[in-house]
């Protein structure tokens, strides 16, 4: 079955840097678009970023374009997001996603 699970949150001041991965598994990765958003208390569950299987051309929510960076590693069934410059609204659960499958989710929180 469909399996993703993501790692690598925690806490970190405004301006650091944290690096998210995506283990997946259960399906054909590197033919897969995979996706990750994130969901801030109180708010809807947002989009973050769009990574495509074939060239791995990514796109972004405006608000996070120039601070995070999605890739993957098909060799290693994982998708991750470098995020820097984080800010106090970055905190959220961020989530990794193909088609109608979700991981658990993993917190990050930007306090000072």
């Amino acid at each position: 079955q469909v399996q993703l699970v993501e790692s690598g949150g925690g806490l970190v001041q405004p301006g650091g840097s944290l690096r998210l991965s995506c283990a997946a598994s259960g399906f054909t990765f590197s033919n897969s678009i995979m996706r990750w958003y994130r969901q801030a208390p109180g708010k809807e569950r947002e989009w973050v970023a769009t990574i495509l299987p074939t060239d791995s051309s990514t796109s972004y929510v405006e608000s996070v374009k120039g601070r995070f960076t999605v890739s993957r590693d098909n060799s290693k069934n994982t998708m991750y997001l470098q995020m820097n410059s984080l800010k106090l609204e970055d905190t959220a659960m961020y989530y990794c996603n193909r088609l109608n499958y979700w991981g658990q989710g993993t917190q990050v929180t930007v306090s000072l």
